[in-house]
């Protein structure tokens, strides 16, 4: 395991500060280094040259090499120039919070559409910072003129870019195919009328779990659970592929839910716009489960994050429902009330309710009917109640409204099954002609 050396700066004694370098431990755990020690600096305005001030640099030399580092991880992402003066003057690798998150994300990619997201990403960061890589290369060459008479170091360089620049409009026109392919996908669920649902929120807030708790207890029943289920971990960007499931709910209108990547404070503009198609499922959905971690001190910063990141996706009118996660790790004190508990509900007073609001329990399955209650409330304009009288020749159009309304009433007739049923309205126009 690398030994790292972490660096923050706090800028006008920024609130979120704190919180970010806390995250920038919990990044340098993910991508299995230690952290073997901290410099912080309060300082107006980031120094161009050298992110901190020039007296710091030298601290964190003399600290990188009394604690026998691998290398210097700072929190915030750095310029070409400023990693190159840094290594310079430290004599050390030099990272910055965009790399480590580029690397998780990296490890984490499990589909084809999740690992050209990330190579991108990663190639558009790294072609501005070659330089710094290639520090240690001559730049001696024989004057101006054609590339042979370029220095071994700077002919590197040239090489490296040109073979960056082809690997990345190769992985784009692929990356564009798999987007087509993904808008072709979402273009046959709208056709299908089926409510859509996205889950989305901090990263390490619960979004794959309560998905897997929806899939346990609402799951359609062909399908195999366990099979259909996503990775769940306490840990940063446990997950980064987009997963769309049935929820059927007996009673209830049945759903498409989405579990979205998660966001993180200072995520790279870079990384949101290669996940752009991706994230589109929560730009293209009907409610929002904004996924909150109750449990955490820096819940409401997380919020702000959240919204900030859906705003610049374009996403911020859709109706949100916001789901307070691990309610079940707060002092019963902390739950707002009216609740719908029992009394002596062992896990506390969850689940509550407090208008557009829950906080549940994702993990132990506290709240998902009452979840599924609020969505459905959310939803309800969609719908309306019909009854209709299908001729017998017309056995699909029963089984069609079993499967995608929620039918209250069948009754078989002389002339036809009597369906009384809480139906879309595009199924209630389109059966128009059997209605009584």
């Amino acid at each position: 395991m690398e030994r790292a050396l972490l660096v923050g700066m706090n800028l006008n004694n920024g609130e979120d500060y704190r919180l970010s370098l806390k995250e920038l431990e919990s990044l340098a755990e993910a991508c299995e280094m230690e952290t073997v020690g901290i410099v912080e600096q309060n300082l107006p305005e980031i120094h161009k040259a050298f992110y901190i001030g020039t007296g710091k640099v030298e601290e964190v030399r003399e600290e990188a090499q009394a604690s026998e580092v691998d290398v210097v991880v700072f929190d915030n992402s750095l310029s070409p120039m400023q990693i190159r003066n840094l290594q310079d003057k430290i004599g050390k690798p030099i990272l910055d919070r965009s790399t480590l998150i580029l690397d998780i994300f990296a490890r984490r990619a499990r589909s084809r559409e999740a690992k050209l997201q990330v190579e991108v990403a990663r190639l558009q960061y790294m072609l501005p910072r070659l330089v710094g890589l290639h520090a240690a290369l001559s730049r001696q060459g024989g004057g101006s003129g054609s590339m042979s008479n370029k220095g071994a170091g700077e002919k590197k360089l040239e090489l490296d870019r040109r073979v960056l620049e082809h690997r990345l409009a190769e992985y784009r026109r692929e990356l564009k195919e798999v987007g087509e392919q993904r808008r072709t996908q979402r273009k046959q669920r709208e056709a299908s009328g089926m409510p859509r649902v996205a889950l989305v929120g901090y990263t390490n807030a619960g979004k794959s779990t309560l998905l897997n708790a929806m899939l346990d207890l609402y799951g359609v029943d062909e399908i195999d659970v366990d099979e259909k289920k996503v990775m769940e971990k306490d840990m940063l960007f446990a997950t980064l592929d987009t997963t769309v499931r049935k929820i059927a709910p007996e009673g209830h209108h049945s759903f498409l839910l989405s579990d979205t990547v998660g966001f993180i404070h200072k995520l790279p503009h870079h990384l949101v716009e290669a996940f752009r198609s991706t994230l589109e499922e929560a730009k293209e959905a009907d409610v929002l489960l904004h996924v909150i971690d109750y449990s955490d001190e820096h819940y409401k910063e997380q919020i702000a994050v959240t919204e900030q990141t859906l705003k610049e996706l374009g996403a911020e009118g859709i109706p949100v429902l916001y789901v307070y996660n691990k309610a079940d790790k707060v002092p019963t004190e902390n739950i707002p009330g009216p609740f719908s508990g029992a009394d002596d509900n062992s896990k506390g007073r969850i689940p509550a309710v407090v208008q557009d609001s829950i906080y549940l329990s994702a993990r132990e399955k506290i709240g998902m009917e009452e979840l599924v209650c609020l969505i459905e409330k959310k939803l309800a304009g969609g719908y309306r109640e019909c009854a209709f009288l299908i001729p017998y020749t017309d056995g699909r159009a029963v089984s069609y409204l079993n499967e995608n309304a929620v039918v209250f009433e069948t009754e078989y007739r002389e002339n036809g099954v009597y369906v009384k049923a809480d139906c879309k309205e595009q199924d209630a126009r389109y059966y128009e002609k059997y209605k009584v």
